[in-house]
């Protein structure tokens, strides 16, 4: 989130060298710092694009390339459904509109010579008309033909299925040998890369959610915050619990991210000061949590803090120090200096 990072570079800013007694230690003076207020929530990442494919004509299966957890490119061959009826029909309707075309030749030459001969006088208007009316029976015969075949190509097009995008398959309905008939589910797949997650966000938050318009997506297994590229908040509320539903758009990323995991979403509700530290500054002893404060003289003391939120490398301080305090940066060189300030006070 931009103005946590901004906040964060100007806190790291304030990082010097003091004198203590010993030697230089590097020390931070402890300030509150204005950050986003955020509400953690769960969610599930799903797929933006997900699909169950279906057969779109009725036949025996000829094959199936793929299964699941493959991946699939855009426009590969997915399944082929035998073809042989299809392409009898084809060619059944290409004869068809061959004999339309010739005859709608034949229909036009014989109401040109229909149309010559009226204009002499030496027919008579029955003729014509019945001339005329053969000629546009036979560009209807013809339209008729074109179309049968269009529908013919249309429908040996289908006994091939195709990836309508790249994706991974997560589930396959049908094995080779087997009917299908049109509408029957054929594969199920999701698109990589197009992710998303969802969350229901209760009523109390999603005034300041429609506010700030500002969200993070947390990976559980390391902690890693994911940005989020747009925000879609349902314009109704689940009348059970008055939840709203929200989407979160994910970029385009190469982290393993499937639909169906769980992760954590932190929304920005508004914004709140927070004591902050380097979390390097800070000691860790079995369930103790502490610094080393330096204070007006130089003198080194060792302070158990409590411990928040840690945001990228660095941790908020909730109880046991105030702000501009002085910090020292390293413990190990404060611990070893503290510890020769205690003897020399013996």
């Amino acid at each position: 989130m931009r103005s946590l990072a901004n906040s964060l570079i100007l806190f790291g800013g304030l990082i010097s060298a003091t004198a203590s007694a010993g030697e230089t230690l590097q020390t931070v003076t402890s300030m509150r710092v204005s950050m986003p207020l955020q509400y953690r929530l769960d969610g599930v990442v799903e797929a933006r694009q997900q699909a169950t494919l279906s057969a779109e004509v009725a036949g025996k299966i000829e094959a199936v390339y793929f299964d699941v957890d493959d991946f699939v490119e855009q426009g590969e061959v997915i399944l082929r459904i035998r073809d042989l009826d299809y392409r009898a029909r084809r060619q059944q309707a290409g004869a068809a509109l061959d004999e339309a075309n010739a005859n709608l030749q034949d229909m036009q030459l014989e109401f040109k010579r229909n149309q010559d001969l009226r204009r002499q006088q030496l027919i008579s208007q029955a003729v014509y008309d019945k001339a005329r009316a053969n000629l546009k029976a036979a560009k209807a015969r013809q339209t008729s033909a074109a179309a049968s075949l269009a529908q013919a190509d249309e429908q040996l097009e289908r006994t091939v299925l195709r990836a309508p995008y790249s994706g991974v398959v997560v589930e396959r309905h049908v094995e080779p040998g087997e009917a299908v008939k049109p509408g029957q589910p054929i594969m199920t797949g999701y698109g990589l890369g197009e992710l998303r997650v969802t969350a229901q966000v209760p009523q109390s938050l999603i005034g300041g959610l429609r506010q700030h318009r500002s969200a993070e997506v947390i990976l559980l297994e390391d902690g890693v915050a994911l940005e989020v590229s747009k925000i879609t908040i349902h314009p109704f509320a689940n009348p059970r619990n008055h939840s709203f539903p929200v989407r979160l758009d994910l970029p385009a990323m190469d982290i393993r991210l499937y639909p169906g995991m769980l992760v954590k979403v932190a929304l920005t509700i508004g914004s709140t000061e927070r004591l902050m530290l380097p979390q390097q500054a800070l000691v860790s002893r079995s369930e103790v949590n502490a610094v080393y404060v330096v204070d007006a003289n130089g003198k080194l003391s060792f302070r158990q803090v409590r411990p928040g939120n840690r945001y990228g490398e660095q941790v908020e301080i909730l109880a046991g120090l105030d702000a501009n305090e002085i910090i020292a940066l390293d413990p190990v060189r404060a611990g070893i200096e503290h510890k020769r300030q205690l003897d020399a006070a013996r």
